[in-house]
């Protein structure tokens, strides 16, 4: 997950309530499985002189100074893109709140919930219709920031993707809300209705087993509805034997034939490499654009960072620490939600949980929650990834000439591709990054060099 930190202010033609409420339920999917595909595409870099070679020697890279640093007119294009990010970032996740509590109070939901009740006398009928209506309602809310978002990326010869396609994704997106989401969202107004006391208890215990299956679904039946993947042996054979390399120095079990060469020119001009997946769905994925435009040992770098999540037990890890913290947010915002309709309820007609317009309610303080929360998942992802960067690094020692320049030139290469600020605001960092700043990632990479003088790495011994 090397280049793939959500960038503040991206919109990806999804719910507006969605990744702030709802999503939350699926945190571990967020973090260790949800950054196969970078939310904004990249502004194209001139290609190398070579894809094959190695990277620069340490005399090519600064020894004082920034490690990561952008031409004066990029510079600019990156700053400025930046504040465009946050502010859809930040008014994103409000607005997604506001929409909300605004339907709440102006007796939206009830009317909706009227109207379901109206059109069938079957109670799952009249849920899968309210819930559809939720995800069409909302989606609609958010349309104008996706717009916006899509405009901004194309403006600054980020995307390459036309609007019909771009509508296309949308509409796919949306598809796929309207099954599935509605289909969970009626499975876990069920468990309300069946256990108005423990419900948040029952809805814990079957939330991780989904999260897990969602990441294992995802590269095998989500993924190929948005872009077309082809064997990365097909194309690029020379690549598929380095990868070999550091899969036989990691031990991760990933063979040639789930490495695939992903079709991302037709969208973006953006940089990605990325492994996806558990178990029999793990793969590498490189984009297009990424093989045959940045040196294959950047590419190893990014393929060493990707394996560090699995052999450092992220996934497990990720899991339990999401198993705690969820246990404690179902139960906080269960407590919320009856406080809100006790005090509330006649106004929003909502007489309790177990209705529709209750149910509400509760994904209402659970986007709160999420929204106040977002820092401290962030943090925990800043961490992952932090370690994931240093075993990246470690697993190319000894394949590429020099694994501090490799690291410091994939991070200029990914953050010139994506017009990442070199000086990001230490507090939106903080707050919406759940990667470190591409700065401070090439700064340590720099710096890392545990083999001087003899010496080791963290987690290789040679």
């Amino acid at each position: 997950m090397v280049d793939c930190r959500r960038v503040p202010g991206s919109r990806e033609g999804r719910s507006l309530t969605l990744p702030r409420g709802i999503l939350l339920l699926f945190s571990l999917w967020v973090v260790l499985a949800g950054c196969g595909q970078r939310p904004l595409a990249a502004q194209a870099a001139p290609p190398p002189a070579s894809t094959t070679s190695a990277a620069a020697p340490p005399s090519a890279q600064p020894s004082t100074g920034q490690a990561y640093k952008l031409p004066p007119e990029k510079l600019a294009k990156a700053i400025a893109l930046s504040r465009i990010r946050n502010i859809l970032d930040i008014a994103g996740s409000i607005w997604g709140i506001v929409f909300l509590w605004l339907l709440l109070a102006l007796h939206g939901w009830s009317g909706l919930e009227a109207w379901a009740q109206h059109r069938s006398n079957r109670r799952w009928l009249q849920g899968l219709l309210f819930f559809a209506a939720f995800f069409l309602i909302t989606t609609l809310a958010g349309l104008p920031l996706d717009l916006f978002g899509h405009t901004m990326e194309r403006s600054y010869g980020i995307s390459v993707q036309g609007w019909a396609s771009w509508f296309g994704d949308a509409a796919k997106g949306l598809a796929l809300s309207l099954v599935f989401g509605s289909l969970l969202l009626l499975l876990f107004h069920w468990i309300v209705r069946i256990s108005p006391r423990r419900y948040w208890l029952c809805a814990w215990l079957i939330t991780l087993p989904l999260m897990v299956l969602v990441v294992f679904v995802q590269p095998l039946v989500v993924d190929p509805l948005f872009n077309k993947f082809e064997p990365l042996a097909k194309t690029n054979p020379a690549l598929v034997q380095q990868l070999e390399r550091v899969t036989t120095r990691t031990g991760t079990d990933i063979p040639p034939d789930r490495m695939f060469l992903m079709k991302a020119s037709e969208k973006t001009n953006g940089l990605n490499a990325y492994v996806t997946g558990i178990g029999a769905s793990k793969r590498i994925v490189v984009w297009d654009t990424t093989a045959g435009r940045i040196p294959d040992d950047e590419i190893l770098f990014i393929f060493g960072h990707e394996s560090g999540h699995y052999v450092l037990h992220h996934i497990p890890k990720g899991l339990t620490i999401t198993a705690i913290a969820l246990f404690f947010i179902y139960w906080a915002c269960a407590g919320c939600a009856a406080g809100l309709i006790r005090r509330f309820g006649s106004r929003w007609g909502a007489p309790d949980l177990a209705s529709r317009t209750g149910f509400v309610v509760l994904l209402f303080t659970i986007s709160i929650l999420s929204f106040v929360l977002e820092p401290v998942g962030n943090a925990v992802s800043r961490h992952f990834e932090h370690q994931a960067d240093v075993y990246g690094q470690e697993a190319i020692h000894g394949i590429v000439a020099d694994p501090q320049s490799t690291a410091v030139a994939a991070f200029n290469d990914l953050g010139a591709a994506w017009l990442d600020d070199p000086n990001p605001s230490p507090f939106l960092e903080f707050w919406l990054y759940n990667h470190p700043s591409t700065q401070r990632r090439a700064n340590f990479a720099r710096r890392y060099d545990p083999w001087a003088n003899g010496g080791h790495g963290r987690y290789f011994r040679n």
